[in-house]
């Protein structure tokens, strides 16, 4: 008798289509990167920084990923302005590949480069799904960052973190557009990480401006 030979997961998904099964995305082994498929429930309050990469932590685990260090793009700033932490040093080195294994990115420096490598069609969630953007049916495409372009926190002033990502109340944050698409066609509303800032804090107030307090994830090791 022959061994059986395993059937390759994408002839499955071809199987189960062909059913009307609803199949489950197969997730590349490498997945270092994603978008959280859902915020933290406060807004952007996600318990601060630890809280965040919490929250990547388990989204990852609970989607099948192999990587256990993970980090979120999150910037923050010290009392009267000074220097903060910055996204871009919190994510470790690259190179950075989503749920179905596309290359995001080589390391930092290409992750930043513009044209930016992040965008609707790669910008996947921990399961491998899209996140709805500008004219869809609900608008999600601002991505809270707390950052500017380059991956830094932020020295425009005022509050662009929500209380370093503790408050729901006051303040706003510096959001990115996941897809790359502003209501007006300028170079800020093409940032995945460096767009405008919200219109608040709230879960609601994050609404309000295309959001719904999602951040990106990297895996830092």
């Amino acid at each position: 008798m022959k061994p059986s030979k395993s059937v390759p997961s994408s002839l499955l998904l071809v199987i189960a289509a062909a059913f009307g099964i609803a199949a489950t995305p197969v997730l590349a082994a490498d997945m270092s990167f994603f978008v959280t498929s859902v915020g933290g429930g406060k807004g952007a309050d996600l318990d601060g920084l630890a809280g965040a990469d919490a929250h990547c932590a388990e989204l990852a685990k609970a989607a099948g990923a192999k990587r256990t260090e993970w980090r979120a793009y999150l910037s923050t700033t010290a009392p009267g302005g000074e220097a903060g932490v910055n996204a871009r040093d919190r994510i470790g080195k690259g190179p950075w590949r989503n749920a179905k294994g596309v290359l995001i990115a080589k390391n930092v420096k290409d992750l930043h480069s513009d044209p930016g490598k992040i965008n609707k069609a790669n910008a996947l969630t921990e399961k491998g799904e899209g996140i709805m953007g500008r004219g869809d049916a609900v608008n999600m495409h601002d991505i809270l960052t707390g950052s500017d372009p380059s991956g830094m926190y932020s020295t425009a002033g005022g509050d662009t973190t929500c209380a370093n990502w503790t408050s729901s109340e006051t303040g706003s944050a510096i959001v990115g557009h996941h897809d790359r698409i502003g209501l007006k066609d300028t170079r800020h509303m093409k940032s995945w990480n460096s767009s405008h800032g919200s219109a608040g804090c709230s879960q609601d107030a994050l609404k309000k401006t295309g959001g719904a307090g999602l951040f990106y994830c990297f895996a830092s090791k």
